[in-house]
């Protein structure tokens, strides 16, 4: 288990490099070579590795205690595969249907899928889509600062405190916040910041709408 720890980073990087070869691979074998059940299993191979990482993220946790750097990384990596990826994984997929199509002289999508990829160009639709994302960003974000601010704080009325006055978030120092511990206090402070550009950026589709062409 020491070894373990000790390579948490090379083994989790490893996984990815893997995991994203499998879907690269998916799609050679699949709609290139014409072999789907080579296809299918490089799929489950990739849901494994998935699987595998979150497997990797609890041993970690229980081994150490805590909840680090690390562990979050997976937490987040394990989520988007599941929500997020599958919609980025769609769009993959018909990516590679067309340029494998292609270089084959033959045509693997469907109109569906062409109604599909006329409508993710479409601004209003771009809009929606950023919307949703922005607002199912804002749900994980609450639910997960209310999870690490509850291991610091004594109850909902010192959150609040902490919610009125923010000078705690420029001192640098976990011990004026309301969370735990020094590793909290560091994932906390840039989940905030990645959250409110990412939200700003998500909505700037709607305040700013691209031209239709």
């Amino acid at each position: 288990m020491s070894t373990l720890i000790s390579y948490q980073w090379e083994i989790f990087i490893t996984i990815e490099i893997i995991s994203v070869l499998a879907l690269l691979l998916f799609g050679l074998f699949r709609y290139y070579l014409g072999q789907k059940k080579t296809g299918l299993i490089l799929i489950v191979a990739f849901l494994g590795l998935v699987l595998l990482e979150a497997v990797l993220g609890v041993l970690i946790y229980q081994e150490t205690g805590e909840f680090s750097t690390f562990t979050l990384i997976i937490l987040i990596f394990v989520i988007y595969a599941f929500t997020f990826g599958i919609y980025d994984f769609l769009k993959l997929d018909r990516w590679m249907r067309k340029k494998f199509g292609q270089w084959r002289g033959v045509e693997l999508l469907t109109e569906k899928d062409y109604q599909i990829m006329v409508r993710q160009k479409d601004p209003k639709h771009v809009a929606k889509v950023n919307r949703r994302s922005a607002m199912i960003h804002l749900i994980i974000f609450v639910i997960g600062q209310f999870v690490f601010w509850s291991y610091g704080t004594n109850g909902f009325e010192e959150m609040v405190g902490y919610l009125k006055d923010l000078s705690w978030f420029e001192t640098g120092d976990y011990r004026d916040s309301p969370y735990p511990n020094e590793t909290l206090y560091g994932i906390g402070s840039v989940w905030i910041i990645v959250f409110i550009v990412d939200f700003i950026y998500s909505w700037s589709y709607t305040i700013f709408p691209k031209k239709s062409f």
